[in-house]
Parts: structure tokens; C-alpha cells; sequence
């Protein structure tokens, strides 16, 4: 026995210094995976919940972005609309000049909002079953308050974790009340992850507390288990071939384990760079796919290519100055952007080079009559935005047709001092029981459309002293007519 002992007592402490820190290594690298699952399900949950708290801010900034209300109660509609766009808004409050509030709270949120100017929170309650709080923005003519309910605002059809299986417990918390998202399973013992961080809105400040208790059973035991009797394999191995050759195969098996945790940061790496990229690139896209087709074409045309990478250029800064343009709207809407000199057919012409690959795809060639030279006084950057949206949509009605019969036409002219353009298309056409709704908030006949592109279209032309109107085209198709004041003479 002590024979027995001397030469097999060192091997079998090394196989067991060997287990136990493959083991220890295994179940680190399970607890790291662990981690690193929950906290891309906790950043996931915080991120999709912080985009419906902001999309709620959204809609009350629409809403007093589009007033004054329309005689003909098309704002009263569209504020009724909003409980079956979103589910989660449960009703729409508005407080005109003069009136009172249905309900407490809301006279102290609506001084809190106008005060910091932007939307303000009240009355919010989530120790009830579904949980329920009011917004509210105060605007001029009118203010306005959504009631809220926060089970229809988590974004169920995203949700990363399956609600009623996942560990992970998931709550909303306010001022020391506690909305509970997903129940998970909180025991003692064993690891806790956690998560908090407050959703990135200022009126809604919620925060989203996330917690993992890992307990010993969801150690990977098999594993280490695997690696214990690979572990006394190898040793055995070592005992017949020698201590150089064991040697060796020890290497390897570290040099594996660093493999495949270099091969783990480089995913993680990778998936942070697709990340970070995905919206730029998207940005650009269109135009550096068309300087690639010009560029390998044979000669390849370099002029062309040039101008197309100028496009993208232009693009990603036409979008800075648009979100600039909407940004200075939401926080001022009162100051308006002073007008300028625009050419109609020049902003048309820049439209159209944009959208060129659109049209090509559809095999749509636009045909541009200028009836008269139109300079209208306006705000370039909303111009553009609005004819982009007419020949867009224009595009998109000419795909229910076949090919043969898409027609573009594009009319600029003037009358009675103003410059009008005209966008005629021989597309699907609206119908006569749509046509007066086409410019109300939310309207839209398109899966997948919120219907607010004509609707700001409409409200941007307002705003610059124009007006924007439309009309069924016969036989087929229709006719957006854009009015704006021709500028004054030099």
C-alpha cells in the first residue's frame, strides 16, 4: 500500500489540482455566460421599453404639434384613433383654454410640464394588477394628458425572455412602487446578477430593476464531470507515453480553452460593431450601391460614381438638418424657421436624383414639365421633406400597377402669386370615401404605416403660408397640388 501510495499519490494529487481548476474554470465561464445572457436580456427589456415611454412623449408631441383642431373635427377623430394604433393609450384627455381637468393631479402636472416644457407625469399607481399613470403636456391652445396602462406598454411580441418560464424577475419601480413585468425565480443562495437603470425618458424616469439568482444546480456539473475523467484520461495517457509527450497535450488543451476565449470576445466584438454601424450604413446604402454598379461597368463612369458618393453625402446631412428641423419644432413649436428663396424645380430635381434608384427599381422614368419658373418663399429643408414624401408615395401607389402603365408626371408652375407644383401618378389612386381623410393624424390605408407623413406634410405647408391638397386623377391614380407664396420679386 504505501508502494501503491508513492507512485500513484503525485498523479492522483495533480489530477485532482487538474479537476478541480478545470472545473472551477467551467463553471466561471458558465456564470460569465449567464451573466452576459442576462444582461443582454436586461439591456434588450430597457431598451424596448424605453422606446415605448419615448413613443408615448411622441404622440403627445404630435398631437400639439398638429393643433390648432380642424373645424371639421378630424383632430377630434384622430385623438379617438390613438387607443386602436396604440393599446396601451387607454384614453386621450384634452384640457382647451378656460376648461378644467377631469380628474386630480393633472392641474399640478400640467403646471410641471409647461415649467420645463416638456411632458410631465401624474397620478401614477403600480401596485394595482395592471398598473396605470397619466402624461401630460401643456401646449398652447389646448394641453393635453394620456392615460396610460402599463402592462399594454411592455412590448410583449419582442420580449426576449419567455415571461412565464425565464429566472430573470423584471421590474418597473417609481418613487417606491414596484410594477412587476415578469415574476422570474428569486431564491437564497448561490449568485445574483442585477440590473438597474432608469428608461431614457425624462417625464416617464422609471426604473428597470432586472435580478438572476443562479443557484449550485445550474452549474454545468456534466461538464465538469466530462472534464474530471478527461482529465484522469490524459493522465493515464501521460503514465504509458511519458512526462514531454503529457506535456504537450496539456498545452494543446490550454491552447483550446484561450481559443475559445478569443473566439468569444471577437463575437462579442463583432456584434458591437454591427451594432454601432447598422445605421450609418443604412444611411448611405443606396447611394454606394450605385456608384459601385457605375464603377464596374465597362468604361466605368467616375463622373457619375463621384456624384452618386456626393448623394450620400448630401443625404446624411439633408437627415441631420431634418432631425435638427423636428427637434426645433417639438422644443419650440411657437418660433418658426424664418422662409427663404427656394427654386420649386431645383428642390424637385434634388429629390429626384435621391430617389433615382427607387425609380429604377420600379422602372418608373419621372417626367418634369416646368410650366414656369417658380420661386416660392419658403423653408428649404421642410420643402424638401415634403416633396420627397410626394414622389415617395407616388412610387409606392405605381407598385399596384403593372409596369407598362406607371406614369410620373411632375408640373411646376404659378398662379394668382402663388407657385404651385403638381405630383400626378397613374398608381392605385384613392379611394372617393378615403380622399377627405388623407391628411388626418393617423389615417393610413398602408400596412405598417402610422398615417402621419401627409399629415406633417400638410401641417409643414401651413406653417410656410401654402397649402396642400389632393384629388383623385382620371382615369386612375392621383394628384397631390402643393401651394406655396411666390417670393417677392428681386
Amino acid at each position: 500500500m504505501p508502494h501503491l501510495l508513492k507512485a500513484f499519490g503525485p498523479r492522483l494529487v495533480v489530477w485532482f489540482a487538474i479537476s478541480v481548476i478545470g472545473c472551477v474554470l467551467l463553471a466561471r465561464n458558465e456564470l460569465v455566460q449567464l451573466r452576459e445572457a442576462f444582461e443582454i436580456d436586461a439591456r434588450i427589456s430597457h431598451r424596448l421599453l424605453s422606446q415605448r415611454v419615448v413613443q408615448h412623449e411622441a404622440v403627445l408631441a404630435t398631437l400639439a404639434l398638429l393643433q390648432p383642431a380642424a373645424p371639421d373635427g378630424s383632430a377630434d377623430l384622430a385623438e379617438q384613433r390613438l387607443s386602436s394604433v396604440y393599446p396601451q393609450i387607454l384614453s386621450v384627455q384634452r384640457r382647451d383654454a378656460g376648461a378644467a381637468w377631469l380628474g386630480t393631479g393633472l392641474d399640478e402636472a400640467e403646471q410641471a410640464s409647461r415649467q420645463s416644457r416638456a411632458a410631465a407625469l401624474a397620478n401614477a399607481d403600480f401596485t394595482s394588477a395592471r398598473g396605470r399613470y397619466q402624461l401630460v403636456l401643456a401646449a398652447q391652445p389646448a394641453s393635453y394628458a394620456l392615460l396610460i396602462d402599463i402592462h399594454g406598454t411592455i412590448p410583449w411580441n419582442d420580449w426576449s425572455m419567455p415571461v412565464q418560464t425565464s429566472p430573470v424577475r423584471v421590474t418597473l419601480e417609481h418613487a417606491g412602487q414596484a410594477f412587476v413585468v415578469q415574476a422570474g425565480r428569486v431564491a437564497a443562495g448561490g449568485w445574483r446578477f442585477a440590473f438597474h437603470k432608469h428608461l431614457d425618458s425624462v417625464s416617464q424616469p422609471f426604473e428597470v430593476v432586472a435580478i438572476r439568482q443562479v443557484g449550485w444546480q445550474e452549474l454545468p456539473w456534466l461538464a465538469m464531470t466530462l472534464w474530471a475523467v478527461a482529465v484522469a484520461a490524459a493522465l493515464a495517457t501521460w503514465s504509458a507515453w511519458q512526462g514531454q509527450r503529457s506535456a504537450r497535450r496539456r498545452a494543446e488543451a490550454l491552447l483550446r480553452v484561450g481559443q475559445v476565449a478569443r473566439l468569444n470576445t471577437l463575437g462579442e466584438l463583432a456584434a458591437g460593431m454591427a451594432h454601432e454601424l447598422n445605421q450609418p450604413l443604412t444611411a448611405i446604402l443606396a447611394n454606394t450601391q450605385a456608384a459601385k454598379r457605375l464603377l464596374q461597368e465597362d468604361p466605368g463612369e467616375l463622373p457619375t460614381a463621384l456624384q452618386a458618393m456626393d448623394q450620400a453625402v448630401a443625404q446624411a446631412r439633408r437627415a441631420a438638418e431634418v432631425l435638427g428641423r423636428l427637434r426645433r419644432t417639438v422644443e419650440q413649436p411657437a418660433r418658426a424657421a424664418p422662409g427663404q428663396t427656394v427654386d420649386l424645380a431645383q428642390v424637385v430635381r434634388s429629390a429626384l436624383d435621391l430617389l433615382e434608384p427607387e425609380c429604377q427599381g420600379r422602372g418608373v422614368t419621372a417626367s418634369v414639365h416646368i410650366e414656369q419658373i417658380a420661386l416660392v418663399l419658403a423653408e428649404r429643408v421642410a420643402l424638401e421633406q415634403i416633396v420627397h414624401n410626394l414622389i415617395t408615395n407616388a412610387l409606392q401607389a405605381l407598385d399596384a400597377v403593372p409596369a407598362s402603365e406607371r406614369l410620373l408626371a411632375i408640373h411646376i408652375g404659378a398662379a394668382k402669386g402663388m407657385g404651385v407644383l403638381r405630383v400626378v401618378d397613374t398608381g392605385s389612386g384613392i379611394a372617393p370615401d378615403t380622399l377627405p381623410h388623407v391628411f388626418e393624424p393617423f389615417f393610413t390605408t398602408r400596412e405598417g404605416g402610422l398615417g402621419l407623413g401627409l399629415s406633417l406634410c400638410e401641417t409643414l405647408a401651413s406653417g410656410m403660408g401654402g397649402h396642400l391638397s389632393a384629388q383623385a386623377n382620371v382615369p386612375r391614380g392621383a394628384i397631390f397640388v402643393l401651394s406655396l407664396p411666390l417670393a417677392p420679386a428681386p
